[in-house]
């Protein structure tokens, strides 16, 4: 497969995802995705590969949605149905958490809907000084989706994540750390070899012990992960997109006002 939107390279036993597509801040739309399944397979599969890091190119981890590709589809009238695009989003951390090398998410600028909740995906999150996660989805009338209300319950527990997605204020590095969702804050200029350094110690480890952590880990956690992704994530969020609400919070945002959710 040819990667247009992500960079890839393999340096000492360590494999690095690079989500490379400024136009869009590196928005998780369906081609981000895809590439990003098709790398953590190919990480999975090489032997070559003992640790993946996921990092981003630009000023932003990733966006989340591409607000304006929904903007231009409701203007013209458009029916926008995006259940396979958060399904397959929903792979992306699902297979992070079932792969059985570890997977260091390096975050940089924004991280914001999915692309918080691909960076929260990581079983070590290494962050850079300038790093906020936002849950924004509610402020587009959504609910999260990429598994965020599903990880954030299991991190951080059901009432700090309800304060988070209900009000989708950003999150600071620090107080991420300080609730255990950071594992590393650098200053920026400093990220990529932070989260190579911590790559290479884990690539000299016992990959054997490390692989079986990691399903130890999944059983213990998140065995019910898929069935939350189909049975709970995928129809919530289709009816929300489906609502007046998500139309009007899109073009609220392009258009730079406050919106008017009129619970519809």
């Amino acid at each position: 497969m040819e990667y247009r939107k992500n960079q890839y390279a393999v340096t000492d036993g360590v494999g690095v995802i690079t989500m490379n597509w400024a136009k869009n801040l590196n928005a998780i739309d369906m081609e981000m995705v895809e590439e990003l399944l098709s790398l953590l397979d190919e990480c999975e599969k090489d032997p070559a590969v003992k640790v993946v890091i996921i990092a981003s190119g630009g000023k932003a981890f990733s966006a989340g949605g591409d607000i304006g590709y929904f903007y231009q589809n409701i203007q013209a009238g458009g029916e926008l149905n995006m259940d396979d695009l958060i399904e397959r989003a929903g792979q992306v951390s699902l297979k992070i958490k079932q792969m059985s090398k570890m997977v260091i998410t390096a975050v940089n600028g924004a991280a914001a809907g999915a692309g918080a909740n691909l960076a929260l995906s990581g079983d070590f999150v290494v962050a850079a000084d300038n790093v906020k996660f936002i849950q924004a989805f509610i402020n587009l009338g959504l609910v999260p989706d990429t598994g965020g209300t599903y990880l954030l319950s299991k991190m951080i527990g059901p009432a700090r994540a309800m304060e988070l997605c209900a009000t989708g204020r950003p999150l600071g590095v620090e107080e991420a750390k300080s609730w255990g969702l950071v594992h590393q804050v650098c200053p920026k200029e400093e990220l990529a070899d932070t989260a190579m350094a911590l790559a290479k110690k884990l690539a000299a480890g016992p990959l054997v012990a490390y692989g079986a952590l990691k399903k130890q880990f999944f059983e213990a956690n998140y065995a019910d992960y898929a069935r939350y992704l189909a049975e709970g994530e995928v129809p919530t969020q289709s009816v929300c997109i489906a609502s007046e609400d998500f139309k009007e919070g899109v073009c609220a945002f392009i258009e730079k006002r406050k919106a008017n959710f009129q619970g519809k």
